[in-house]
C-alpha cells in the first residue's frame, strides 16, 4: 500500500459501551485536530522531535513538535523529517518570546502544518494572524479565565488548559481548579484540551465529563520506546515518584523566572546559584531584564539537554511533571495510548 511502514495499521475498534461512550466524548476533539484519539503529545524540548512526534500521530494520537530554541532552518529539517515518518496529522508547539516568531510560523506555513501551538504568554502583534492567514488551526495556552476568554476573542481556535502539576515552565494553579473555572464557562463555545499531571485513563474520562475535548500528555510519553531520550533520562523517570518532581524556587523577585517542575538533583541547586549571578550582573548595570530573562531561558535549555540527551541527570534538568510516578517502564507509544483509552472507557463504563 502508498505509504506502507508510516501509517499503523487499523487496530480494531473496542464495541464497549464505555469505549463508544469515549469516542462520543472525544468526537469535537479527534475532529479538530484530524486523529483518531484526542490525546495530544505535550511538547518536550529534545524530546518531541521526528521518532516521538510521528509515533504519537502513527498509534492515533497527535504528535508535537516541540520547537523551543529552534531557528527556521532547524525547524524546517524537524518538520520535513517527522513527515518522512508520518502521513498523519500533527502540530508545532512555538514560543511566543521567540525572536524569529514570524519566521517560524511562515516555516510552519511553507510545510502545511495544519496546527500551530502558541506556548510562553500572549501572542505577540501579528503572530495570530500570520498564522490564521496559513490556514492553521491556532491552539493557545489559557492560563486564567479572563485569559481564555480574551484569546477566543483574539483568534484562537482551541485552548489548552494547563496545570501546576506538569513538567517544564508551570503556573501558580492546578490542573483540577483550572478546569473547574475554565470549562463551564467556554467549553461550549471553544475546543479545551486538559493538561497537567494526567497519568491514567480515569482522570481522562473525568475531564472529558467535565467539558473537554481531549487532553495532552508530556511526561507519560518520555519513556516511550520511541523516545530518544537518553537511558539515565528514561531511569530518572521510572524510579522517580510524584513528590520528586518539584518545582524550582525564585530567588530574586524582580527576575522574571517561571517556575520550572523538575526532578530534585545538584542541577535545582545550580539553577539558584545561576539566578544569583544574573541578579548581580542587572544590580551591576551589566545588562537589562530582557537579557536576564533571556539569559535564564538559554540556561534551562542547556541544562534540559545535558540531562536529554548527554544522559547527566544530576547536573542536568530533569524536567518532569507530577504524573511521572506513573510512570514505571519503557514502552511503545501505542500500548501507552492504547491503556489510556481502555482505562478511561473502563471507567466511562462503571459510571452506566
Amino acid at each position: 500500500m502508498s505509504g506502507e511502514g508510516l501509517i499503523a495499521e487499523p487496530r480494531a475498534i473496542h464495541a464497549s459501551v464505555g469505549h463508544a461512550r469515549l469516542n462520543e466524548l472525544m468526537h469535537r476533539g479527534t475532529e479538530f485536530l484530524g486523529c483518531e484519539v484526542a490525546i495530544m503529545g505535550g511538547a518536550m524540548s529534545w524530546v518531541s522531535e521526528r521518532n516521538l512526534v510521528s509515533a504519537i500521530s502513527n498509534a492515533g494520537g497527535f504528535g508535537v513538535i516541540a520547537c523551543g530554541a529552534m531557528g527556521p532552518e532547524l525547524l524546517d529539517a524537524e518538520i520535513a523529517e517527522t513527515k518522512k515518518r508520518t502521513l498523519r496529522p500533527f502540530g508545532v508547539n512555538l514560543i511566543t518570546m521567540h525572536p524569529q516568531l514570524p519566521e517560524l510560523i511562515d516555516t510552519c506555513a511553507k510545510h502545511n502544518v495544519g496546527h500551530v501551538v502558541l506556548a510562553g504568554g500572549l501572542p505577540p502583534g501579528g503572530a495570530i494572524d500570520r498564522i490564521k492567514l496559513s490556514g492553521a488551526k491556532l491552539v493557545c495556552f489559557a492560563p486564567a479565565l479572563a485569559l481564555a476568554k480574551k484569546l477566543m476573542r483574539s483568534g484562537a481556535d482551541a485552548l489548552v488548559i494547563e496545570g501546576m502539576e506538569a513538567g517544564g515552565h508551570i503556573g501558580p494553579v492546578s490542573t483540577s481548579v483550572l478546569a473547574q473555572e475554565i470549562l463551564p464557562n467556554v467549553s461550549k463555545d471553544i475546543p479545551v484540551f486538559v493538561a497537567g499531571g494526567i497519568g491514567r485513563g480515569e482522570a481522562i474520562a473525568a475531564y472529558l465529563e467535565m467539558g473537554a475535548v481531549g487532553v495532552q500528555l508530556g511526561t507519560r510519553f518520555v519513556c516511550a520506546t520511541e523516545s530518544i531520550a537518553h537511558p539515565n533520562f528514561k531511569k530518572a523517570f521510572i524510579r522517580a515518584s510524584a513528590r520528586d518532581a518539584t518545582p524550582s524556587v525564585q530567588i530574586d523577585p524582580r527576575l522574571p523566572v517561571i517556575p520550572v517542575r523538575a526532578l530534585k538533583n545538584q542541577e535545582m541547586v545550580n539553577f539558584a546559584a545561576k539566578q544569583r549571578e544574573v541578579a548581580q550582573k542587572l544590580d551591576e548595570g551589566e545588562i537589562e531584564m530582557a537579557e536576564a530573562q533571556l539569559q535564564i531561558e538559554h540556561y534551562w535549555a542547556g541544562a534540559l539537554r545535558r540531562a536529554v540527551i548527554d544522559g547527566d541527570v544530576e547536573r542536568g534538568s530533569v524536567m518532569a511533571g507530577q504524573s511521572v510516578g506513573m510512570v514505571n517502564r519503557e514502552e511503545p507509544v501505542a500500548a501507552i495510548i492504547r491503556e489510556l483509552v481502555d482505562e478511561a472507557a473502563a471507567a466511562l463504563e462503571s459510571r452506566g
